[in-house]
């Protein structure tokens, strides 16, 4: 997790979360105190339990759960308690924040509330928990019309102590003004640079804004609603948030977060009553409050053109650089069964090589992929379905806007094949068959939207209802385009034009914001400014005392690392087999990997687009419309993926190739196999066009990524001069890719491009490198074998497999700066270490926990005011890294790292401290997996069960002095390098320039 809480409807999503979590070997007091009244068999409807009614009760047996509604009788706070067998149990509380401006007063509130409460006056008690906790996940966001908290933990007290945490922050948060200043907004003075806007919520907006598709979505979508809530910026505008106040923070707190307006969610295997009598303890004193109304139900306005203006994307676009989409106002999303019947259409109409939209817009190279607001949007009161392109040439926008009522006319008169259709629907069924470690996360976020708006979240996990409805109903298709297209009264067209200006735009209009508020304020109101910024560089400084807040031990860590059986075997006389027989639903899965070492390095670059072509291009006898409907109808999907990792004991000798994987219901475990086994064979990377559509693409949404994950690249860059695989790391997913995609679409010599993807399959698929690794029941087993043995006769077998390796990796150091049109930078720092068996690597380990959680997030969140930073350690890579994101003074974290080492050597580190350190690490360790993952650690990267002991027992063993040996070892005075992502207009003189 890059930050405390991810937010804002301009990012569009459900979370960024630290997936960490428990141990499966609770202490035996805890296991008694929350197993002695778990049944939910004593729960009966009408029952009065700790001041609330019990509403509804019903059991959902195809998702094997009962779901128990509740109402609290005082306040008239909701609650939905699933209750399943699961140990990753998960408790939300939320709240109905709809806005009225674009100030992200819910969003500012959702971070404020977390610097502290009544009974926990600490700063940030909720990322310091990240600490004290063995959290599944732990994170909070603010959507269009709810804020919501959520955590998951397996281990019984860890829930009661994050429950306790997160219902003081809500209810009784000490909302402090410094606070408000530190995350929503404040008027610093600068000593070179003068009075700035700073605050974490401020930056992490302006780095939003800077991303086209982000803004793109969040414009339209502001179009598209006007005169109700949604034509806010929930999230906050960067133009508007200064015009929130802190008097206007608290009053939204008084009258938003009350139980009245509450949702209490919670699932899994704990007892439900003493949840709820916790819950009643902290609201008892509130009296129930009517309803808030906000506009949500937009009147029609018939049809309307919008044009606007935004960032230009990359270079490699040309003079294609338009966005533009149709939005056409579809059903209310409280009807349940015609939101699911419209998310179907929209997946069927949209996605694959057989979309009728994918055919008429993708495949004519109108653009190079749908506009970032493309698909249907249940997220607003009245739904929205959109179809859009970006990467267009202007004069092409009249001919988008034909091809695309001419594909929905055709197909409201024909709808769509009855396979795809079956196959689309069958996709659904084996999605919930899937065994997932964060089921109950995902359920709550399926259900959360809706209920917010008064639906019975029950309905939408009556899923097989739904489909069964959806197979019976004739025409239903042709019927939706005909009620919310054909004969709509309300449809949007929106384009959005690239000025390459807009970032300076944007600048100048802060530059004038700034000098508009100082216009506003006296000398002595500046002086006062001063004060409350000295104030809080003090609290930001000041030394907490964190003994207030709930700790796990090391004791409730399980000594012994869960061990997963697995049998090993061959398979068609020489191919390696990983068996693993487990509990799945019926479902199988199968893993496989063709590894060439560090050989045939000239084609890595390609490596990503020839995974992405097995499955987009068709093969020699099909076209990939055909293929994709038997995927869809036989199995959970087939992927291949670019494969790299380091040998456990030697950072300069690596294993790259090829990672594939799909899983079906035992019933299709040979059609399973017959589809990977064409895709591997037969794929005809000699359709141009094609492959032309793919590249588009691919360049396109890989450039669009960096905006918004520019930490993850900063780091690819700063490592790839150090290992071997980092390089490959590089080539295969970093900036290196990135420029590699825009060079080869700019080119257009797609003959060559087919030839270099040949030569990939000739030296990947080869019997002789390749592993495999199924999980089934055990009744799926021999089927597996039977199918398996039958696709690897038709194996290749090249005969020239004998291959000189790769040149010999020498390690350097550097400082790179990449520039983009961004409003906020990423800074990167790394350093490379130790194999992961060296005794030093989990000393390492702990001490990235240690040095952010003492020192990189006070300084780069709390002080600098991005949105997130910190430092990590990658065993397996041997890297140790620095990194910030969506930060405003990039080139001040650097310096902000060097910092980080110098105090880790002069700070007297404290057993709580380490032990917090080594708590996360836990967490980590010890994450809920799904079937699929299970026993996978040896299978990919050779980490065996008694490797993942002996590590273990290396992490309790750590001293607070090793962390500062291996620091003054590896890190103090170390050759490392740097790399930051930024706008042009940092000074990076002396660094080299990498241009995307």
């Amino acid at each position: 997790m890059v930050g405390t809480v991810s937010c804002a409807r301009i990012l569009q999503a459900t979370s960024r979360a630290r997936l960490s979590t428990f141990s499966l070997k609770r202490s035996s007091h805890l296991a008694r105190h929350f197993s002695s009244t778990r049944s939910s068999n004593d729960i009966a409807l009408g029952q009065q339990l700790h001041g609330f009614l019990v509403e509804d009760i019903q059991s959902v047996s195809e998702l094997k759960l009962k779901a128990i509604r509740l109402r609290h009788e005082r306040t008239g706070m909701e609650w939905l308690h699933i209750d399943r067998d699961d140990a990753n149990n998960v408790f939300s509380i939320g709240f109905n924040t709809s806005v009225s401006d674009s100030t992200g007063v819910p969003h500012i509130l959702e971070h404020t509330t977390l610097c502290g409460s009544e009974k926990y006056p600490v700063r940030d008690p909720f990322f310091k928990m990240l600490n004290r906790s063995l959290s599944t996940f732990m994170n909070a966001w603010t959507a269009h019309d709810y804020t919501q908290y959520p955590f998951s933990t397996q281990n019984g007290q860890d829930y009661e102590n994050l429950q306790s945490v997160y219902l003081d922050a809500v209810f009784r948060p000490l909302l402090r003004e410094m606070d408000f200043r530190q995350e929503g907004w404040r008027m610093e003075r600068e000593k070179d640079l003068g009075w700035q806007i700073k605050g974490v919520v401020y930056n992490e907006m302006k780095g939003a804004f800077s991303d086209a598709g982000s803004l793109f979505a969040s414009r339209a979508e502001q179009q598209m609603f006007p005169g109700t809530t949604y034509q806010h910026e929930s999230g906050g505008d960067p133009q508007v948030i200064p015009d929130l106040t802190y008097e206007q923070l608290k009053e939204f707190h008084a009258r938003r977060y009350h139980p009245s307006n509450a949702r209490a969610y919670s699932y899994g295997s704990f007892a439900l009553a003493p949840q709820l009598q916790r819950v009643d303890t902290v609201i008892s004193g509130y009296t129930r409050l009517p309803p808030i109304e906000v506009p949500m139900d937009v009147q029609p306005f018939g049809e309307k053109m919008v044009t606007e203006f935004g960032p230009c994307e990359s270079a490699s676009a040309g003079d294609k650089q338009t966005k533009f989409s149709i939005s056409y106002l579809a059903n209310d999303m409280r009807n349940v069964y015609e939101t699911f019947a419209m998310s179907v259409f929209s997946g069927l109409l949209l996605h694959g090589a057989a979309a009728p939209m994918h055919q008429a817009l993708l495949d004519t190279h109108m653009g190079s992929d749908y506009s970032s607001n493309t698909g249907y949007s249940p997220f607003t009161r009245r739904a929205s379905l959109t179809v859009g392109l970006q990467g267009l040439a202007d004069a092409d926008i009249p001919m988008v806007e034909q091809r695309i009522s001419e594909t929905m006319a055709r197909v409201g008169e024909q709808g769509f094949e009855q396979r795809r259709v079956d196959a689309a629907l069958a996709s659904v069924e084996l999605a919930y068959k899937h065994k997932t470690g964060d089921f109950g996360m995902r359920l709550m976020q399926s259900v959360s939207t809706g209920w917010f708006h008064g639906v019975d979240p029950v309905e939408y996990l009556r899923v097989s209802e739904n489909v069964e409805r959806l197979r019976a109903d004739t025409g239903v298709f042709s019927k939706l385009v005909e009620k919310y297209v054909t004969k709509s009264n309300h449809k949007l067209k929106f384009v959005m034009l690239a000025d390459p200006r807009y970032m300076q735009g944007l600048d100048e209009k802060e530059h004038e914001l700034i000098q508009t508020k100082l216009a506003q304020l006296s000398p002595g109101d500046l002086d006062v400014l001063d004060a409350k910024n000295a104030e809080l560089a003090a609290e930001q400084g000041r030394t907490e005392d964190l003994s207030v807040l709930p700790t796990l031990t090391l004791d409730d860590v399980a000594p012994t690392a869960r061990r997963f059986a697995v049998d090993m075997g061959v398979c068609a006389e020489s191919v390696p087999v990983q068996w693993r027989t487990s509990a799945t639903n019926g479902i199988s899965y199968v893993r496989a990997i063709n590894a060439v070492r560090d050989k045939y390095p000239e084609l890595w670059p390609y490596m990503n687009l020839f995974c992405e072509a097995l499955t987009y291009q068709g093969t020699r006898s099909r076209t990939m419309a055909s293929i994709e409907t038997d995927m869809r109808l036989y199995t959970g999907g087939i992927s291949f993926a670019p494969f790299v990792t380091t040998d456990l004991g030697n950072l300069g000798h690596i294993e790259a190739g090829i990672s594939m994987g799909t899983h079906s219901l035992d019933s299709n475990i040979e059609r399973m196999y017959a589809l990977l086994e064409e895709l591997i064979l037969q794929t005809d990377f000699t359709n141009e066009s094609r492959l032309q559509a793919l590249v588009a693409s691919m360049a396109t949404n890989m450039y669009n990524d960096v905006a918004g994950s520019g930490h993850a690249y900063a780091r690819r860059l700063a490592a790839s001069t150090l290992t071997p695989e980092m390089r490959a790391v590089e080539a295969l997913d970093g900036l290196a890719q990135v420029r590699f995609l825009g060079d080869m679409r700019r080119s257009g010599d797609l003959q060559h491009v087919a030839k270099q993807l040949e030569n990939v399959r000739r030296v990947v698929f080869d019997r002789s490198t390749l592993r495999t690794a199924v999980t089934a029941n055990a009744s799926g087993v021999d089927a597996n074998q039977r199918a398996l043995e039958q696709m690897l006769k038709a194996y290749p077998s090249p005969a020239d497999s004998m291959v000189e390796d790769g040149p010999r990796f020498e390690a350097q150091t550097g400082q790179y700066f990449c520039p983009l049109p961004v409003a906020t930078g990423y800074a990167a720092q790394a350093t490379r270490c130790v194999p992961f068996v060296h005794p030093d690597s989990v000393k390492l380990q702990i001490l990235a926990k240690l040095m952010t959680s003492g020192f990189l997030h006070r300084e780069i969140r709390e002080r600098n005011g991005a949105y997130g930073g910190g430092a990590s350690y990658s065993a397996i890579q041997g890297i140790f890294s620095f990194y910030s994101y969506r930060d405003p003074v990039p080139c001040d974290t650097l310096a902000t790292f060097t910092k980080a080492v110098e105090w880790i050597d002069s700070h007297n580190v404290l057993e709580r401290e380490l032990r917090e350190a080594k708590l996360s690490v836990f967490g980590d360790l010890d994450a809920p997996l799904s079937a699929a993952d299970e026993g996978m650690a040896g299978f990919m990267s050779g980490v065996s069960d008694d490797m993942r002991q002996e590590r273990r027992d290396g992490f309790f063993a750590v001293e607070a002095k090793d962390l500062k040996d291996v620091a003054e070892r590896y890190l103090a005075g170390a050759k490392h390098t740097k790399a930051v992502i930024g706008p042009e207009s940092l000074d990076m003189s002396g660094w080299t320039r990498v241009q995307v």
